[in-house]
């Protein structure tokens, strides 16, 4: 059996294990990285973030030509379209293949040796990774863990046939008839409105009382008016039961027993930890929950081991993986370092899209030391002239009526994601409403709105 000696021992491949086997490497660190999973780039590169978006792309281009087909739409007209999913996902996955391309290149030039293979601890320090060409031993210094998350399934919906997850729906071959979506959070929405925009019939079964439960209502109501003026059904305070011969079992918020015809039944009830597999077990790390458990500077209960990504906790965010592990691979390197972010903004890709950073409503309710301020897109001139200011959508600060610092901001509306680096670079600055009031915005852009609502705070806002 092959033996490996390393500095570092990266396990996963995905946005805080590559990331951090890229720092590693720039640092001088000797690094393995294992890469037992979806390949590099993990979930979110080749079955999450990245394909997802291109099948949302690709779904806003059919339904702007759907739009332009008979009478036509601002004075373009065109025929009818029709969708050949399987081109459509072979774009994708050329997608997926250049940018693994480029992680792996990225990779060799930090001098990373990738070993592809499933890996098993035996005990903190060392494992055994299974490859094509055999098994290989590794004992490292440090362990960097960064297993990511995988799709939650249900006990009475398991995966398989008809029963899909996110990963699967990603790789249809052919646009569903109709759709039942099982979750109404971020990923199922996503996923359900780019297959309505495609031509799916879509029912959405939420537990709760509304879609996307974690953000506050006024953000939610764009995104719950699109679903209803586009055909979308919508169970609400529903339960979802078993499916079979073509009929998911729903149970109504009224107590109510019905059949949803579905071909097909996309899963989306959240993620978990990948803790399973791997030998968790045998290293004997101390648990929060589901998760590995991890301090300030993403260090576990055994000296040398951390974690990092969707295996430490909420948010499950890539880009929160991303900083971990190039915090992590500088801290091994004997920088000073900590994960102490201001804010972690998180998107949602929906139609239309939502942004939330720091503080929201429900964070500062009851409370009479803060400012809330909105701004509508529909004052927006580059929103009206892009058919983005007329579905309710906003810009939205939160800041301390004491020194004006920005708390939260959060926005709803198209092609609003663009603005949440700008929102977080904010708050991780610690700016005021007046730097944001004082810095100059190009026009016409939809950061203008982000502007207005902080002017708006102060008490005078131009175009309103």
């Amino acid at each position: 059996m092959q033996q490996l000696k390393t500095k570092v021992l990266i396990i996963g491949a995905g946005t805080g294990g590559y990331v951090a086997g890229i720092r590693c490497g720039q640092l001088g660190l000797e690094t393995v990285l294992v890469d037992g999973g979806d390949g590099l780039g993990g979930t979110c590169l080749n079955v999450g973030c990245i394909p997802s978006k291109a099948i949302i792309h690709a779904a806003g281009k059919y339904e702007t030509v759907a739009k332009a087909a008979g009478d036509g739409a601002l004075g373009i007209t065109a025929s009818a379209p029709a969708i050949d999913l399987v081109k459509t996902r072979e774009w994708k996955d050329g997608i997926v293949r250049k940018l693994n391309a480029g992680v792996a290149a990225l990779l060799k030039k930090a001098k990373v040796k990738v070993i592809k293979g499933w890996a098993t601890f035996q005990d903190a320090k060392t494992c055994r990774v299974e490859t094509e060409d055999g098994p290989i031993t590794i004992t490292a210094e440090h362990v960097i863990l960064a297993t990511g998350s995988e799709p939650v399934e249900l006990p009475f919906l398991p995966f398989g046939g008809d029963v899909i997850s996110s990963t699967e729906a990603l790789s249809l071959d052919k646009v569903p008839g109709r759709l039942v979506v099982v979750g109404g959070g971020y990923i199922g929405l996503e996923l359900g409105i780019a297959y309505r925009k495609l031509g799916a019939q879509v029912a959405i079964v939420e537990m709760a009382d509304r879609i996307l439960p974690l953000y506050d209502k006024a953000l939610t109501d764009p995104v719950a008016k699109w679903l209803t003026a586009h055909g979308v059904e919508l169970h609400l305070g529903a339960k979802a039961g078993s499916f079979g011969d073509g009929r998911l079992n729903v149970t109504t918020k009224d107590g109510e027993a019905v059949k949803r015809d579905a071909d097909k039944v996309l899963v989306t009830v959240g993620r978990k930890p990948r803790t399973q597999g791997w030998g968790l077990e045998t290293m004997g790390l101390a648990m929060d929950g589901p998760f590995v458990k991890v301090d300030d500077r993403c260090a576990t209960s055994m000296k040398n081991v951390w974690a990092v990504g969707d295996l430490t906790g909420e948010p499950m965010l890539a880009h929160k993986g991303s900083a971990q592990g190039e915090m992590v691979a500088e801290i091994i390197a004997g920088k000073p370092r900590r994960f102490d972010p201001v804010s972690i903004a998180a998107v949602c890709f929906t139609e239309p899209e939502i942004v939330s950073a720091g503080l929201g409503p429900a964070d500062v309710e009851g409370r009479d030391d803060v400012i809330t301020s909105v701004f509508p897109l529909m004052a927006i001139g580059r929103a009206l002239a892009i058919e983005a200011g007329e579905d309710g959508g906003f810009v939205r600060v939160i800041a301390s009526k004491t020194d004006h610092r920005l708390l939260g901001i959060q926005a709803v509306g198209q092609h609003v994601s663009e603005l949440s680096n700008s929102f977080a670079q904010m708050l991780e600055m610690g700016a005021l409403l007046e730097d944001v009031a004082g810095t100059i915005h190009v026009h016409p852009t939809l950061g203008e709105a982000f502007h207005e609502a902080s002017l708006r705070a102060l008490g005078h806002a131009i175009h309103i």
